[in-house]
């Protein structure tokens, strides 16, 4: 690839964020993306009843702010500041970051600020009992962008502080690393040449670089053919295949699926901030198949949609705290699902970069902000690794092979937030539990050592909020029909990874909610599966509960086939009804699982097909009192409602419909 088409003096002095990532009583964690290693002072101003007017001008210096180059006008600031005062509680906290040379944020960034600001604020809040969510934000998918909720009613709040939400918590596929539309990957690419991001070398691959992958023929639209591959004859259920060659990776959309780490930083700069829109001219590339020429067309129009709504979810970003775990298509689809996709893909030197890659991008873009603490080592190594390239600007090989080593064999992506109630946000990704004798199975979502881990931190806690994205109660046909593909060998055909799915696993979380000495309530909050849905379960082997609320909400930018969830709905409540024999054959025969309503159900409907963002508000036992999806379209928010609060009308709609004969807590649903 040719030399930058732009230098440094030509850039903004900030091409991503600030995204505010922790705050908590005496620290607060910040990211962003310079186009230069900056030099800047961050400003606190608040009041309150205690300490009246405060201001803080706190200078960014090596101490609590720590630069790491990805391209040579491009570098990732993690700012973390351990203040000696407790911040209050709220109230308004309004900060700025003076850059020097720059000025303040409304001279670099205004779009970060609502009308009549001229600081971006925040509030800590003293309870986590007012919570945003959700998860799967796919940009070329044709819905609105969720986080325009976010910034709707984070706007809405500016004169009440006591309304702003304490957290939004975004549970999984941040990015689609393995499912990029056209007319992005095009801007990946034209991003890349501008800041001049780094190169690397290719082992293993049909191309043996960075820069021949972007001028390969088969770069857009093709990029299967570029993906690694290997001989199924090893396993009994796959030797009617013999030598046939078959595709490592499995995901379905995987004709742009990016494959550097450049590609991957790209993206998540032209995800979160409007700012490097402007740096690139749209262009149609010389190597895009004319065949396809069509497809990107229609793909450009809702990218062009995304972008011109980026300003609003970057204001949404840099106003309220943003707690962030991965799912698998944060790295490639059925990330880590069985045992044989584990060897298949970490035994091959192209196929273990391409994890590898995404999971560098992970951690300086999403995890190192989650609970930085954590990451002093592996930070220490990535920084060594970006500041040495070669006279190309490529990465060198060995040391970019080792820090994917260390990251393949890195256990503490979980972390905890303290608080009422305490979070506690899983990796559900990287500790699974294996079949070791039939490795084509899928794994149990944690391991038995994380599982016992997970207990030792629930012990004693009153209430607490697990985020896990994945739910841990899920739609028990579409369970079943994973499990049928899996007894049938193909467990990859159906993303057959729930809970449910691994015997052990699902013994372990359900003998950890029987406990004695686990919490009383539970409020689970997972993503994922590109709808919504609620329910309230009653493990019946404790005295008094313990009560569970699995609420989930997906996705912020993606939806479900409309049809095919309609069937799955209807036909889990025909199957599934209290009096069906078929409960007898599930794992959840001793709970009372009751599903909650949206409100806007036209026909008894389980499950709510909208892009938006969930939201939760708990009272003081960490229980629900409202459970809301924000339709991402703005239509009125959906709540999920007990079904004794369904009007006399809404349950005789029921009967009709439905086999159940009144509204109480029923099993199995």
């Amino acid at each position: 690839m040719s030399s930058p088409i732009a230098v440094s003096s030509n850039l903004p002095p900030v091409l991503s964020g600030p995204l505010l990532r922790r705050l908590e009583a005496s620290r607060l964690v910040l990211w962003l993306v310079g186009s230069r290693q900056l030099r800047a002072t961050l400003q606190l101003i608040y009041e309150d009843s205690e300490s009246g007017s405060t201001e803080l001008n706190l200078p960014l210096d090596a101490s609590c702010c720590r630069y790491i180059p990805i391209g040579q006008h491009a570098w990732v600031h993690l700012i973390e500041i351990s203040l000696e005062s407790k911040l209050p509680t709220n109230v308004y906290i309004h900060y700025d970051l003076l850059i020097e040379g720059a000025g303040s944020i409304a001279d670099w960034a205004p779009h970060l600020l609502y009308p009549g600001q001229s600081k971006p604020s925040f509030v800590r809040r003293d309870r986590h009992d007012h919570l945003l969510h959700g998860s799967c934000r796919k940009p070329h998918c044709p819905s609105k962008d969720g986080l325009g909720q976010v910034d709707a009613l984070l706007g809405s709040t500016l004169d009440r502080p006591q309304d702003r939400p304490a957290l939004l918590i975004l549970s999984g596929d941040q990015i689609y690393a393995d499912d990029v539309a056209g007319p992005l990957l095009v801007a990946i690419h034209r991003l890349i040449e501008c800041l001049g991001l780094y190169g690397e070398t290719l082992e293993g691959a049909e191309v043996d670089s960075s820069d021949a992958l972007y001028v390969h023929p088969k770069t857009y639209y093709r990029r299967e053919e570029l993906l690694p591959d290997y001989t199924a004859n090893e396993e009994l259920r796959e030797r009617f295949f013999g030598g046939v060659r078959k595709p490592i990776f499995t995901t379905a959309s995987a004709a742009n699926h990016l494959i550097t780490l450049a590609e991957i930083m790209a993206m998540y700069l032209l995800v979160w901030s409007p700012t490097p829109w402007r740096l690139i001219e749209p262009i149609i590339p010389a190597n895009l198949p004319q065949e396809k020429l069509e497809h990107y067309r229609s793909q450009e129009t809702i990218i062009r949609s995304f972008a011109h709504d980026l300003p609003q979810a970057a204001r949404a970003m840099a106003q309220i705290p943003c707690l962030m775990i991965f799912d698998d298509h944060d790295v490639t689809d059925d990330w880590n699902l069985s045992a044989r996709w584990e060897d298949n893909v970490y035994n091959h030197p192209f196929s273990r970069r391409i994890v590898g890659n995404a999971l560098l991008a992970y951690l300086l873009c999403q995890g190192w902000g989650n609970a930085p603490e954590y990451f002093g080592e592996l930070l220490e190594h990535t920084q060594a690794l970006l500041a040495h390239r070669d006279a190309r600007q490529y990465l060198p090989l060995a040391s970019h092979d080792r820090i994917i080593d260390r990251l393949l064999a890195f256990k503490h992506w979980h972390y905890r937030i303290a608080g009422q109630p305490s979070l506690i946000v899983l990796d559900t990704r990287t500790r699974r539990w294996h079949h070791e004798r039939q490795r084509i199975q899928p794994s149990g979502l944690l391991d038995w050592e994380a599982l016992c881990e997970l207990q030792t931190e629930l012990i004693d806690e009153k209430s607490v909020v697990i985020v896990s994205p994945a739910p841990m109660f899920g739609v028990k046909l579409i369970e079943a029909v994973q499990r049928i593909f899996t007894w049938a060998g193909h467990p990859l055909m159906v993303d057959a990874e729930n809970w449910m799915a691994h015997r052990g696993a699902a013994q372990v979380m359900l003998n950890i909610f029987r406990h004695s000495r686990t919490p009383a309530n539970y409020v689970i909050l997972s993503g994922d599966v590109h709808y919504s849905f609620t329910y309230e379960i009653l493990i019946r082997h404790r005295d008094a509960g313990p009560r569970i609320w699995q609420i989930t909400s997906s996705g912020i930018k993606n939806q479900f086939p409309e049809n095919l969830l309609n069937w799955f709905d209807r036909l889990n409540r025909w199957l599934y009804s209290p009096r069906s024999p078929l409960n007898i054959f599930t794992k959840r025969r001793r709970m009372q699982v009751t599903p909650r309503i949206p409100s806007r159900s036209k026909h008894g409907e389980r499950l709510w097909n909208s892009a938006g963002i969930g939201q939760v508000y708990l009272d003081e036992q960490g229980r629900p009192t409202q459970i809301r999806q924000l339709n991402a379209d703005g239509s009125e928010p959906t709540s999920f409602e007990h079904l004794q609060r369904v009007s006399n009308q809404r349950d005789e709609q029921l009967q009709e419909n439905l086999p159940l004969s009144q509204p109480r807590a029923r099993k199995c649903k």
